[in-house]
Order: C-alpha cells, then structure tokens, then sequence
C-alpha cells in the first residue's frame, strides 16, 4: 500500500511558528522588578562610596530605621499628621480651583483681572509665604493645610482653565441654537469636555500638596513627614530621614496610581 503524506497545513504552520509572548501584566511586573533592583543596586553602590556614603545610607540601615522610629512612637504620627493635613488643603484647593477656573474661562474679564495675580503668586515658593501665613493664622494644621491649599489650587486653577478654553466652541454653539442656558452648557457640555483636564489637574495637585508638605510642615508642626525631615536634618541622623523621604515618595506613587485608576474608569466614554 502506498503511505500517503499529509502535508501541515498554513493554519498549522503559522500556529506552530508564533512565537510565545508573556501576558502584558507579568511583562509589567517584571519591568517594574527589574527598575527596582537596578536602583537598589545603585543606591547600594553610592552607600560605599567614600564621597557620597554619608548622604546615602545602606538600604539596611534604613529598614533598621523603622523599628527605630516605630520604637520612638513617631512614624504612624507623623504619617497620619501629613496625610491630613495634604488631604484637606488638597480638597479646599479643588473646590475653589474648579469654579475659579471655569469661570475664568467663560468671563473674559474675570480672567483679566484674576489672571495675572494667579500667574504672579505661582511665581513664588510657597516657602516664602509660609512666614505671612503663620502670623494670620498661628502655627499648627492650620497655617499647614493653608499653605498646601494656595499651592494646590494655584497649579489646579491653570490646568482647568486651559482644559475649559480649548473646549471645541461648536459644542458651545450647538448648545445655545438648541436653547441651553449657561447654567446647562457648565453641567452639560462643559464639565464632561474638561474632565480629562480636571482629572490632570487632580494629578498634578496631588503631587504639588506632597512637594509643598515640608514648606507646609515648617510652619511650627509638632508632627509629620516634612517637619520630621528638617529635624532629623539638623541632628544629622541620616538612615530615619532616608526612610521618611522614601515614604513620601511612596505615598505619592500610591496617590497617582488611584488618580489613574479612577481616570480610566471617568474617562471610559473617549475610547467609544
């Protein structure tokens, strides 16, 4: 009997030959793996440095330094005095940065006569505002969540505004010959045009409420992060100040990760 051969076929051939590629979720997490050993690795590496080895202690000496500040009964302090204090002048900044914004943008002359105030006080460290600040409102949580508040709202104010302006003017337009008040172009067309801006301005004022923290926290606090930093700076007790840097940038990555997922699931409606 003649053996007869089955060739592969092209749906065989092509399976057989594709090559194999790791879910999009491990190939992440391997990079994010990777990242953070190569910056272990370096800051291991300028921990035994003779030239930088006093500004960058080991990554074990910091571990240790969370027992010590734990043992002090500081680190949970701390942390939850920041967070409150970054959390309502956050909050107290968007509320007055939405409508200011907004308006701003829909009223010429109000932009003409906020505007370059905005522009000239974002020129300035809020470091250098914390002084005047203090005298009105006394030290403490206070003349913190103050400070946080004008540099958050400041950095807030410029994105929504620039999000509101760049608003297509047809969709105004078209609102109005269908008989839209301003009450329902704000709500209606508005709103859902800007709230890839707002959501960026968000974004941004988380990050600006943690950078102005230390600013904030020198104003006289008996607690947090930033004001921890600035006294363990002058005692030079390098390995606690390193962990209270890392944390503040761990909260910070913690803050854009939600800020993302909650634009992801805001913004489902650009992607139809």
């Amino acid at each position: 009997m003649q053996s007869e051969l089955t060739l592969p076929t092209k749906a065989h051939k092509s399976k057989k030959n594709k090559p194999f590629k790791l879910p999009p979720r491990v190939k992440k997490m391997a990079w994010l793996t990777l990242s953070v050993t190569v910056a272990v690795g370096v800051w291991w590496l300028l921990s035994v440095i003779p030239s930088t080895a006093q500004s960058f202690p080991n990554p074990v000496s910091v571990a240790q330094a969370i027992g010590t500040m734990v043992g002090r009964g500081v680190l949970l302090s701390d942390i939850g005095s920041s967070l409150f204090s970054v959390a309502w002048g956050f909050i107290f900044g968007f509320v007055l940065a939405l409508p200011t914004a907004i308006l701003m943008a829909w009223y010429k002359p109000l932009e003409n006569i906020i505007g370059p105030w905005i522009q000239f006080i974002r020129s300035i460290p809020p470091l250098a505002y914390v002084p005047l600040v203090v005298v009105s409102a006394g030290i403490g949580a206070k003349a913190q969540i103050i400070v946080i508040c004008i540099a958050t709202f400041l950095v807030m104010t410029v994105t929504i505004y620039q999000g509101v302006v760049n608003i297509d003017p047809t969709l105004i337009k078209a609102a109005r010959v269908l008989g839209a008040r301003d009450r329902d172009i704000f709500i209606h067309v508005i709103v859902p045009a800007a709230t890839p801006y707002i959501i960026t301005a968000v974004r941004l004022g988380a990050t600006t409420a943690l950078t102005t923290l230390i600013a904030a926290e020198s104003t006289g606090a008996e607690a947090g992060l930033g004001m921890r930093i600035q006294s363990l700076s002058q005692t030079f007790d390098v390995a606690p100040m390193m962990l209270y840097i890392i944390i503040i940038g761990i909260i910070g990555i913690t803050l854009d990760k939600f800020i993302r997922l909650f634009e992801r699931k805001v913004t489902k409606w650009q992607d139809k």
